[in-house]
């Protein structure tokens, strides 16, 4: 008969599944020339012949890229693959020596579903740059607060990658080689109000996908935007009342009570069909009329009609209010 031993508990780890813990920074390798890509989809399931456009134009870039396993499964549901099936590509790709950058190839709907099952210690231990936004914020917030790994809110394998000019290049090299960058009219960013005082605001960029950010209040991945940050917003295909809805859901939820500069995206298709044109503009400052801060608006990050613009989220920023109002990325995302 064989014996049977009593099996060692797991170690208890190294990383808490409470994301507000308060991690430090934990910057990944600089991304070298011919870098490896990882291509997933932790979200939704991705039309094939996008990624494979997508995919070609990467290679163009000098990057190697490789599909994850499971990364064209269809289903269950509007998922690719099972929330294991897209754990263990996540998991995968993180841990491989040989990838060096991580691109999802989609947002859609399905990342939240990760969220209970991430193994933080073993993304902690092989970090690496994570490009994605929409549906891909709730990973990356999660990602930050609990092992400190910066969000590279940055193009996409089948909406970016795949169309001519959907990239950003000179904000996407200087992320992933860890050179500090600005943004500013040339990329769509616009000054809506000035704040009580017009000067530049100095502070961590943190944010992403507002309708995300907002799904996750009340959940134990609810944003928590550090003291004096500069808070990035953009969404997609919302109405203007109900991102007036969204942003007095963030008041009401104290998540703005330490913003010291709101910065919106492009705001692609937030329009309301027969209204005026400045309606989303106009909500905008209503629901944020008690925010003594800038407010800037247009930058083309995340839902574009243009070249998407990398954003580095968890380092320092600075937003410099004016008529031509920049943004500055003040310190790497990556190290050398």
């Amino acid at each position: 008969m064989t014996a049977h031993t009593k099996p060692e508990p797991d170690p208890a780890p190294e990383y808490p599944l409470d994301p507000h813990w308060g991690a430090k920074h934990r910057l990944p390798p600089a991304a070298p020339a011919g870098a490896t890509a990882a291509i997933l989809s932790p979200a939704s399931t991705p039309q094939a012949e996008r990624v494979e456009r997508g995919m070609a134009a990467l290679a163009s870039l000098d990057f190697a890229a490789t599909l994850a396993p499971h990364a064209l499964t269809r289903g269950p549901l509007y998922f690719a693959g099972t929330v294991q099936q897209r754990l263990d590509d996540l998991h995968a790709a993180f841990a491989n020596e040989d990838v060096h950058v991580l691109f999802a190839t989609r947002g859609g709907y399905g990342a939240n579903h990760l969220l209970d099952g991430l193994d933080l210690n073993r993304i902690a231990a092989h970090p690496k740059p994570f490009f994605g936004y929409s549906d891909l914020t709730a990973l990356q917030i999660a990602l930050q607060h609990a092992i400190g790994l910066p969000s590279f809110h940055g193009p996409m394998i089948s909406p970016d990658f795949a169309r001519p000019d959907g990239v950003h290049l000179a904000s996407l090299r200087a992320a992933l080689a860890g050179d500090t960058y600005s943004v500013g009219p040339a990329e769509g960013l616009r000054l809506l109000r000035p704040g009580n005082h017009a000067h530049p605001v100095r502070g961590t960029l943190y944010g992403g996908c507002l309708s995300i950010l907002t799904a996750l209040i009340g959940t134990p991945w609810e944003p928590a935007p550090p003291r004096g940050a500069i808070l990035f917003l953009e969404d997609v295909s919302a109405r203007p009342y109900q991102v007036h809805r969204m942003l007095w859901q963030l008041r009401q939820a104290d998540l703005l009570d330490e913003v010291s500069a709101i910065v919106f995206g492009e705001m692609l298709d937030c329009a309301s069909p027969g209204a005026p044109a400045d309606l989303l503009e106009s909500s905008i400052l209503s629901a944020l009329e008690d925010f003594g801060g800038p407010i800037a608006f247009g930058l083309r990050s995340g839902h574009v009609s243009g070249p998407n613009v990398t954003l580095t989220l968890g380092v320092a920023a600075e937003l410099r209010p004016g008529a031509h109002p920049t943004l500055h990325l003040l310190e790497p995302a990556v190290h050398p």
